[in-house]
This record gives structure tokens, sequence and C-alpha cells, in this order.
């Protein structure tokens, strides 16, 4: 059998100046088709890796050092104009508050046109085409009136759901959700969970769900890693991770959870199965 091949492998270690390393050595597998989840108290370096994944750590004053390789290609030697083509197209990140991640003076449409131009060429009707689309997948409406909103004129669930659709308008192989829950309601979050299922389920998109919520995380992932003071502590399958949790750090977490979840995710891809069976 042909050996599965990560989607992304990332080997690296992020510090900021004049800090201590926010990051050592952490190591990451994310195979096509999987949600994998990152989870980790605040503090302990979740959006550090969000930020180096993307290569946007230099805007925040902060350097990586390591390999961060995606579809076979080094990121890391990419120059900023070189990474700007594949931010956004073949990796698409969501951020934590919508309503700051958006751009309160233009319009709802105006973003969506401005991120599809940003990645692709072509006349007004394929770019409104697009954005119905896209618009369509994340359940929200996409007719003139709700275009023409503000996005301090919807709610900060339709707002996510925005941010969501801009970034799988050019539908990318990796989805990177950091803490893109943790502003919303229960409900409104339960919803958006599905969402990103759904977008795994129907396009075979692999997401990075980055959350300090554990059991949000169990409730679409295939697989999990323990982010403790920097370091990964523990990287396993979803079940093994609440059965059989192997570092005291799990153990703390999954003891301190409110009540422990009857049932994992039943419906994990043959992709990425095959890929924890071979122990990628």
């Amino acid at each position: 059998m042909k050996p599965y091949v990560p989607l992304m492998s990332a080997r690296l270690t992020a510090e900021y100046a004049n800090k201590p390393a926010v990051l050592r050595d952490i190591s990451l597998d994310i195979y096509p088709g999987e949600v994998m989840g990152l989870v980790g108290q605040s503090g302990s370096g979740k959006s550090t890796i969000a930020l180096a994944l993307m290569r946007l750590l230099a805007f925040k004053n902060g350097r990586v050092r390591g390999k961060i390789e995606f579809r076979g290609r080094d990121l890391m030697p990419l120059s900023d104009s070189e990474m700007r083509k594949v931010r956004g197209r073949e990796i698409s990140l969501v951020l934590q508050s919508p309503l700051s991640s958006l751009n309160p003076a233009l319009k709802v449409g105006t973003q969506l046109e401005e991120a599809w131009r940003a990645h692709a060429t072509g006349s007004n009707g394929e770019c409104r085409a697009a954005i119905v689309r896209s618009l369509a997948s994340v359940s929200l409406p996409h007719d003139d009136e709700f275009l023409k909103r503000y996005p301090g004129q919807v709610s900060v669930g339709q707002a996510q759901r925005v941010l969501i659709a801009m970034a799988v308008l050019h539908c990318p192989a990796l989805l990177i959700a950091d803490e893109a829950t943790s502003s919303l309601d229960v409900i409104t979050q339960a919803e958006i969970l599905s969402l990103f299922a759904k977008l795994n389920r129907e396009r075979g998109m692999g997401v990075l769900y980055i959350s300090h919520d554990l059991l949000s995380v169990a409730s679409i992932c295939h697989r999990i890693a323990i982010l403790h003071q920097g370091e990964i502590v523990e990287f396993d399958r979803t079940e093994a991770i609440f059965n059989r949790p192997s570092h005291p750090y799990t153990q703390q977490l999954i003891a301190a959870l409110p009540a422990f979840p009857t049932a994992m995710r039943d419906n994990h891809t043959p992709k990425a199965d095959l890929a924890v069976r071979a122990g990628k």
C-alpha cells in the first residue's frame, strides 16, 4: 500500500523578541480529510502555532525556526510575496473575534469580493457566483440586502459565518480555526462546529481546530494534540485521549470536565483512519 502522505507536517520552535521560546520543538502532522484538534489553556501557545503555520508570526515580532512542509513544499524559505499566494488560497485562517476581524467600514459583499479577487481573475459575474456559492455553503443569505450590510449590522454568529465564507472562497486544502467559537453562545457554537464538520465531509478539507474547550474539540476531531507550556505532551486519536490519557496534564484535563462525553465522533473519514493506523 502506498504510504499516506501528510497534508501539512510541521516541526518548529517559536519565540518572541527578548522572551523564552513559546513553542519548543513541536511536531504536528495533519492529513488530507482530517479534522485535527489542538487543545491548550490560555498562554500555552495555541495562537502562536496558528500564526507560525501561516508564516505570520513575524508581524507579531516573533521568530520561527524549523520546517513547515505543506503539500510537499517547505514554506519556511518562501518570501512574503510567495506566501501571500498560499494564504487564503491553499491555507485559510479563521480567527477568534469575527467583528474585529472584519472591516467595519466596508460592506460584507465588498469584503468578500476583495477576498475573491486576491487570488482570482474573472468577470463580475464569476465573482458573484463564487460569493453566492460560498455564502450558501455556510448557510448565509446571498441576496443584495445581506451583501450591502456592514459587519455591525449582522449578528456575531453571522459575522463568524462570513469569515468562514471568506476562508473557503477558494476551496483551500487546509482551514485553520483559532478559537473560532469562543466568542459565541452555546447554540451558535454548536452550529459553527457542525459547519466545520460539514465542510470537512463535503469538501474533503483538512481542518486544524484550535480551542481550550476539550469537549467541543472532541465533538468533531479525529485526533487531538494536547499543548502544555509550549510543548505537545500527547497526540492521539480522540477516543484514546478520552479513554486512555497517558500524560498527567491530559489526565487533569479529562478529570476537570463537567461531564464525560458518552459518545465520541463516529464518522471518521477512511483516509484519516488510515493515517492513524499507519502510526503517522
